[in-house]
Order: structure tokens, then sequence, then C-alpha cells
């Protein structure tokens, strides 16, 4: 899976990446964690194992003093750059496993596969502030269930400078590397990590809940590519009390949630492509659906009044 290059001559960042491209496509390896297409994603990893910033330009500059300084990629690299992508293709692991970096929202994250690659879309209601007009001043303790590498508990504590954040999850090893992205932010004053199935024994009530559950039905989970079951199964599937349609967490979750809510609190929650099981699981349960990148049917909003209502 050699690149080729004239006489062994240097090539452009752009070529390098074109050809990564194409050697990822040929091979068929499915995208969905953090990128959605060959190209970017061969940007991925050329712009990584050259060691270059990620907004590094792929196409000479048309300013003539810069198009001097054009990055070319040496027969060297261009044999490392081929050496990854043929990782990635053998393994089928997800690109953030290789280089141990996702980024979300623009913030830069620590991942390997103890915890499930950050992609959540409730990153985004964080950072563009969707959720500002349900919080108020009071808003103090928030939660953020099913953390993973705690990329959710970071982006809150960087949204809102004056919340403390409880940072759950029920995998140790998961929870290790949320530590180190805790740290990595110099947030350990303001998250706290805890161990536990659903919902930590203590802390609360909160003013804000953050869930990014496991969710995927049965059916989908048997015929998940390699790439995404390279990931801990434990932060995906949604059937761990015998159930087919991927609620059996969430279920339980909207049951014990109103006790530890304080009067006006909400809880964020994604359901990825589960809309319809959600919706036949809970029929009566009033939600405001929040807008994403992916539409606006897979992250959702309710009350604890709605979830007080729920018979």
């Amino acid at each position: 899976m050699k690149s080729t290059s004239l006489h062994g001559a240097p090539i452009t960042l752009l070529d390098c990446v074109t050809q990564a491209a194409h050697q990822l496509t040929k091979a068929g390896v499915v995208f969905g964690h953090g990128t959605q297409n060959a190209f970017d994603e061969a940007a991925w990893l050329v712009l990584w194992q050259l060691e270059l910033p990620l907004d590094t330009p792929l196409e000479p500059s048309q300013d003539a003093d810069e198009a001097a300084h054009v990055r070319l990629v040496t027969p060297i690299e261009q044999a490392k750059v081929d050496a990854l992508v043929a990782t990635r293709i053998a393994t089928r692991k997800p690109a953030a496993y290789l280089t141990h970096e996702a980024w979300l929202q623009g913030v830069s994250f620590y991942v390997d596969e103890r915890a499930i690659v950050p992609r959540s879309l409730i990153a985004e209601v964080l950072v563009e502030g969707s959720l500002d007009y349900w919080l108020n001043e009071a808003t103090h303790r928030v939660l953020d269930l099913c953390t993973g590498n705690g990329s959710l508990a970071v982006l809150a504590a960087l949204a809102y400078p004056d919340v403390m954040v409880q940072a759950s999850d029920i995998s140790a090893g998961a929870l290790e590397v949320a530590h180190i992205n805790v740290e990595r932010h110099g947030l350990h004053q303001r998250i706290s990590l805890h161990q536990g199935d659903g919902l930590p024994d203590h802390g609360g009530p909160y003013d804000l809940i953050l869930c990014n559950p496991p969710y995927v039905n049965a059916d989908s989970m048997a015929k998940l590519p390699p790439e995404f079951r390279a990931e801990p199964a434990l932060a995906l599937d949604g059937n761990i009390a015998g159930g087919v349609d991927g609620m059996d967490f969430v279920r339980r979750l909207l049951r014990e949630l109103p006790a530890r809510m304080t009067e006006n609190a909400i809880l964020v929650l994604e359901i990825g492509n589960e809309r319809a099981h959600f919706e036949a699981a809970f029929p009566s349960l009033e939600v405001i659906w929040l807008a994403t990148s992916a539409g606006e049917d897979q992250v959702l909003l309710v009350s604890r009044e709605a979830l007080l209502a729920l018979p």
C-alpha cells in the first residue's frame, strides 16, 4: 500500500492526503468517529503522522512569498503515512484509537480503547448555548452520566465556569481516560469522577443532567461495522436488561431521575437514530427536540415536571 511519487521525489501534502484517501476508499473502511469521509480521515492521519497542526493548508498558497514555503512530504515520511493508513485498514480501529486524540467542538481529548470515541451531539448544544434559555444563575450542579472519556463534562465546565460537574460511568477504564482529560484541561477542582451503574449514590440534586447513554437497539448492534465493534460494547448496547429496542438504560434513568433533580432541572438526552423506539417506549412524555448538525431528532430536552407526569 505504498504511495507512489515520480522517482521517489517528495510530494505535496494534498497529493499525500489524496493517495491515503484512495487507499481508505478502496479498502471500504467505515467512518463516523470524528470524520465522515475518506478525504477528511486521510487528512487527519497524514497531519497527525507528520506532527502538523490539523489546520495546516493542504494546497500551496496563492501568495508568492508563502508559496516558497510549501510543505512537501519526503519519501521517508510517505512510508510512515503508508504504515499508519495500513494499520487503520488492517485493524479497522477508529483513527482516534491510533492517534490517541479526538476533537470535539474544537477541543482536544485523549482517547483509547477503554472509552468510546467522543462524538456526542450534546457537545454542540453546550458550546452553541442552545441550553441557556433553560438555565439561570441558580444552575450550579451538573451531572454528566455515562461520561466515557469525560468530554461532555469538560465542555460543560468550560461553557459554564460557575458550575460543578459530577461525571459518572460504569466503566473503571473509561473513568481512567476521563481522569486524563480532566487533568489535561485543568478542571480537577470542578469535575469529580464517580464509578457506578446509573445515577451516582451520592450527589445532587442536579440542575442539569447530560446523558449520552447506551441506546443502540439489538438489531443494529448485530450489524455494527468493525470500527464500531472496536469500541466498548457497554457504551453502545442499549439492551443490557434483555430488551431489544435499546431503551433499557433510558427506562431506568427516566424513572429514577426526578428524585435527584431540582425543581427546574432539565435532562439533555442523546438517543441517536432511535427516536422511533424512544417515542414508542414513552408515548406520553413531553420533550423538546434540539437542533443539531445531524437534524432535530437525535438530542432531546425534558423537564423534571414532564418526567413526573410519566405513568
